[in-house]
């Protein structure tokens, strides 16, 4: 059985309180702490030794995807702290100014690949050149992300094949023409399901999905038919 959990910001936007209360009392183990915008970086951090976080088991957490250069070598700082609790630290690459600086958090450092606004990342030829700048680092692979640059599902392989030895975690959810998160549809599932075959069972799966909490468990099962833990062949890849 896969783990399969949320993103606080998912559920709760900019209040990962609310985000991790809505969690509570269901059988979500996994959990990404979310602080996309500067500002609620270092109010989360503060507040981490508060939070109940027993029932996880395993936990993330999602840097700023913007932020000033003058400000990188902070925000590096704060979250090597997050690093020595054991828990990786999911960066958006076009969000690094100098590569020099993010080498520090090593293998907690963990690059996820971009939708179709971006610059970079989009591709596994764009995400080798990254890696290159951070060899230790590993993997978040956004299957939404993929399948909206290449709705076929054959990017989405090249970069599972190409990468998949640093895999650490998946972000899923639909996303839209405008690049915002949607709850899983019917063509989403199918569309995952080409390449569910290539992720580990044991890789935990964080859902994006913004749905309310009466929502939470359906859309959790959903994502398990999205990504069958059955090996399967991948016809025609």
């Amino acid at each position: 059985m896969r783990r399969i959990g949320f993103s606080s910001g998912a559920l709760a936007y900019a209040d990962f309180r609310r985000g991790v209360a809505m969690l509570q009392h269901k059988a979500v183990h996994a959990l990404e702490l979310s602080a996309l915008r500067q500002g609620e970086l270092r109010p989360l951090l503060e507040a981490l030794d508060e939070l109940d976080l027993s029932q996880f088991d395993y936990i993330a957490l999602h840097a700023p995807s913007q932020f000033q250069e003058d400000d990188e070598k902070e925000i590096v700082s704060l979250l090597s702290g997050v690093c020595d609790r054991g828990w990786p630290v999911i960066l958006h690459p076009d969000a690094i100014h100098h590569y020099s600086r993010w080498r520090s958090l090593g293998r907690m450092l963990c690059v996820e690949n971009m939708d179709k606004r971006k610059p970079i990342g989009r591709t596994a030829a764009e995400l080798q050149r990254i890696f290159d700048q951070l060899p230790e680092a590993t993997f978040c692979f956004d299957i939404g992300h993929a399948r909206q640059v290449d709705s076929t599902m054959t990017e989405a392989y090249f970069i599972l094949k190409s990468f998949g030895d640093r895999l650490r975690q998946v972000h899923v959810s639909e996303v839209n023409t405008r690049s915002k998160h949607d709850p899983l549809s019917y063509a989403s599932i199918l569309a995952f399901q080409e390449v569910a075959g290539m992720i580990p069972e044991d890789v935990p799966v964080i859902l994006e999905t913004p749905v309310p909490e009466d929502q939470i468990e359906f859309e959790m099962e959903q994502a398990l038919e999205a990504l069958p833990v059955a090996q399967h062949e991948l016809v025609g890849r």
